[in-house]
């Protein structure tokens, strides 16, 4: 039998176990599924926005995969951290580890004022709203209610998500699995003006097509495009490509044409919803304004808080990249979100390269000084860098799995532990197995029907811990 331990239980962790689970070189194979939190999914369930119903939905194929026989799911076990197990004993228990850790620290913006208080990272607000449990329940409740105006830095699909749910009606997300406190901060927003920034032009951004159609499709607010900054963008005025050049790509195209309806239009606005409205009130519109060639250069201060954002104006610079134009701009804004990346963060016990946040690896198999490191392995964005989207995780966990079968006679040669969870016990850990998990599902189930809802989340390691724990329901 070939044991192996996979390290997250995100997209990558369990497409890895899935591409174990399906070859056939290796017939006999035990995949344990170990995660820090006592909940599965990672990413899928504290990452995707809560009105992306579709893309959540991807759980029920992950689900389908930790629910195998020959598959255990081993929430609540750290790895790398002072409370948990630190890799050199993890191998010791399983012929192969594969780390599918993700990369969970946000880029820093490194200008003035970055730390003051309104001031945050995307993703702590992704995480707030998808009741994380290491955020806490309401650390966003003070801003929601005080911020008239939010500035979103950053042009992907995470700065459009926070975007769209600080612009979303909090009537809307009440048939989501938003927490509570979360909710009941947004239901009392007084924010009516979210910008969205990016330093270089529109054909630029990294955000989706569909992503951003969805923002003109928000009841009750309005998208504000300006023209004369789209206008500075060469490939703006030549949609099927610069001449000489290759032809735009096809999601730069079609956002191209999205934006250029919106400016031509003066903005998009749902019907009947521009009557206005108290602060607060669900018909109050709230208008995104997507702004690009602009760069963050200091964070204004007023009253020890954020008072706005100064920036930069910036221009083509002929070779791909900006210049600044020598002018400012001052954006007034109360909370600043700041969507400009993830990077990985270093794991106690594995090698890690601090330039590209990942773990130094051939084909995903982990190199100690540049040789490969016997039955270690990486999966995901911890081994290529935070880049693509959930599929992407698919061919990378096959490349690494293929190695891990390659060195399978080998690996099988070493002693591995008869029970894991025992030894993971008797080293003074808790194990959350699946049916802890389908615990948490049912407490949440019925959280949501005490409140007229769907299944709301639970927001906390004590709350999730202890309706782990009420296994019999």
């Amino acid at each position: 039998m070939l044991s192996v331990a996979v390290v997250g239980s995100g997209p990558s962790g369990v497409y890895t176990a899935q591409a174990l689970l399906q070859q056939s070189l290796v017939p006999d194979v035990r995949v344990h599924v170990l995660d820090r939190l006592p909940t599965p999914y990672g990413l899928v369930r504290y990452g995707v926005a809560p009105d992306h119903e579709k893309i959540k939905s991807l759980q029920n194929s992950l689900r389908a995969v930790l629910e195998d026989e020959r598959v255990t799911f081993v929430g609540n076990v750290g790895v790398g951290g002072a409370d948990g197990v630190s890799p050199a004993r993890l191998a010791e228990l399983y012929h192969a580890v594969v780390y599918c850790v993700g990369a969970s620290a946000d880029r820093a913006l490194a200008v003035p004022g970055e730390g003051l208080p309104g001031s945050y990272s995307a993703t702590r607000f992704v995480s707030w709203y998808s009741a994380h449990p290491d955020i806490g329940t309401d650390p966003f409740a003070r801003d929601a209610l005080a911020a008239r105006s939010a500035v979103v830095i950053g042009v992907g699909n995470v700065a459009v998500d926070v975007a769209r749910i600080l612009a979303r009606g909090a009537g809307e997300l009440r048939r989501t699995d938003v927490p509570r406190a979360a909710l009941r901060a947004l239901e009392k927003s007084r924010v009516r003006e979210v910008h969205i920034v990016g330093r270089r032009g529109p054909s630029q951004a990294r955000f989706t097509t569909k992503e951003l159609r969805e923002l003109g499709a928000l009841p009750g607010a309005r998208v504000v495009v300006d023209p004369t900054e789209l206008a500075l963008d060469p490939a703006f005025a030549a949609p099927d490509g610069l001449p000489g050049a290759l032809p735009l790509p096809a999601v730069v195209r079609r956002n191209l044409e999205v934006l250029r309806g919106w400016s031509v239009g003066g903005g998009v606005e749902a019907a009947g919803d521009m009557q206005g409205g108290a602060p607060g009130s669900a018909d109050a519109v709230r208008r995104i304004r997507l702004r690009f060639f602009l760069r963050p250069v200091e964070l204004l201060e007023r009253g020890g808080r954020v008072a706005g954002v100064r920036f930069a104006r910036t221009a083509p610079d002929g070779a791909g990249g900006v210049r600044d134009t020598g002018r400012y701009e001052d954006v007034e804004a109360q909370l600043v979100l700041r969507a400009v990346g993830y990077r990985g963060v270093e794991l106690p016990g594995l090698p890690f390269d601090p330039v590209r946040g990942t773990v130094p690896h051939a084909a995903g198999r982990v190199l100690r000084g540049g040789v490969p490191s016997p039955g270690e392995y990486v999966a995901g964005w911890i081994k290529r860098g935070p880049t693509g989207v959930i599929g992407s995780n698919r061919s990378c966990a096959k490349e690494t799995v293929a190695s891990l079968l390659a060195d399978a006679a080998a690996l099988t040669r070493r002693t591995a532990a008869e029970d894991p969870l025992a030894e993971l016990r008797d080293w003074g850990l808790r194990p959350v197995e699946w049916a802890g998990w389908l615990s948490i599902e049912r407490a949440e189930a019925e959280l949501g029907r005490s409140l007229g809802r769907g299944p709301v989340k639970i927001p906390d390691w004590a709350g999730l811990l202890a309706a782990a724990r009420d296994e019999n329901g």
